[in-house]
């Protein structure tokens, strides 16, 4: 079967499938597994080159709508006449589902079902051990700074941070994505800072600059060094590499628990 992912999440849905022989191209930013970055690119995700997909002779196009933007590309798909799947979750359990709907369109489906038990199992094992705990500290998700953007309640981020044995102090935002102000966070004064610029690799984001913001080195998360720049590839993507992301984020926030 030949397969083009125009999307990160998408081309790590299909790495846990155990199926990425089967892409034959993937969008400019898909950087995993390492093997995907032999493959002939077709554009950044919110701006698909669509004759360079329909080149590729896809059997199935795994779409997107995860970013505001990417409608256009799915215009595009329809135009050519290609045949596609859009993924959309906001939630884990929309992650697993998402399993489920790629392995039937590849024609893998028990083996999707399967794959989607073992992660939501992995899920179950980390809310278990959360609940458990006493002390559940406070956690502020930046995804970009200025203006800033912030996960609301409808984002896996806050069901990550609780999962973690956190709580995302955004949680009270019914959106998914929310964008607000310096002046907020300073108000909600989160224990922890967490650096997941979307796109931009984490050498290139600078802690130096979130204390420049007027306020901020009275909060106790920057007094007290709990700023932490994150692999944003691990926490901005839908995708079952989340779970890596939860292992360091639980054991970042509770080093004293055996969390497997």
């Amino acid at each position: 079967m030949r397969i083009v992912s125009i999307c990160p999440s998408n081309t790590e849905l299909l790495e846990y499938l155990g199926k990425t022989e089967w892409l034959v191209g993937v969008d400019d930013y898909s950087d995993w597994p390492e093997s995907v970055n032999q493959l002939p690119r077709v554009g950044p995700d919110l701006s698909i080159d669509i004759d360079k997909v329909a080149a590729l002779e896809p059997d199935l196009v795994l779409a997107s709508l995860s970013v505001p933007g990417m409608e256009k590309n799915i215009e595009g798909l329809k135009e050519k006449g290609l045949p596609f799947i859009i993924l959309n979750p906001n939630t884990i359990e929309e992650i697993g589902e998402d399993l489920v709907t790629v392995g039937e369109a590849i024609g893998i489906e028990a083996e999707a079902r399967g794959r989607k038990e073992e992660f939501l199992q992995t899920i179950t094992i980390y809310r278990n051990k959360a609940e458990e705990l006493k002390d559940r500290p406070s956690l502020y998700w930046e995804w970009w700074p200025k203006p800033i953007f912030t996960p609301g309640k409808a984002n896996w981020l806050t069901e990550i941070s609780e999962l973690a044995g956190g709580y995302n102090i955004f949680r009270t935002e019914t959106e998914a994505n929310v964008k607000t102000d310096w002046d907020d966070v300073l108000e909600r004064n989160p224990d922890h800072i967490c650096m997941v610029w979307v796109g931009v690799k984490e050498e290139k984001m600078n802690p130096a600059l979130v204390k420049k913001r007027p306020g901020w080195m009275e909060m106790p998360a920057i007094k007290e060094d709990r700023i932490h720049v994150l692999e944003e590839s691990l926490y901005c993507r839908p995708s079952p590499r989340l779970l890596e992301g939860l292992k360091k984020l639980a054991e970042l926030l509770h080093p004293e628990t055996e969390w497997n």
